[in-house]
């Protein structure tokens, strides 16, 4: 997960169409996602973004999809956050919850 000056960007894999919408956790250092929303008309690009930023406590506006808009593999950029700054706040809402599967 490279750091561009105040902006990090995270490298995710999306399973649209889940049940709920819930951050699984890191597989091979990729976040794998679920959302309930399915892959049309960009829904599920929607459902992340929301997802992603009540997670990381940031406005919908600081949370872009800069890569994959039409595929399950996309990178996403956090604006105003740095790269530490993003793993630890996965790290409390995921990890210390026992939430998240590994």
């Amino acid at each position: 997960m490279p750091n561009l000056g105040n902006k990090a960007t995270i490298s995710l894999r999306v399973y649209p169409g889940a049940n709920r919408s819930e951050v699984i956790g890191f597989r091979s250092g990729v976040l794998q996602v679920n959302v309930s929303a399915p892959p049309t008309r960009g829904k599920a690009n929607r459902e992340l973004i929301t997802l992603l930023s009540q997670l990381l406590e940031v406005g919908k506006g600081s949370v872009s999809i800069i890569k994959g808009h039409t595929i399950r593999n996309k990178v996403v950029a956090i604006d105003g956050l740095s790269r530490e700054e993003v793993m630890k706040r996965f790290s409390s809402k995921l990890f210390s919850s026992g939430d998240a599967r590994k």
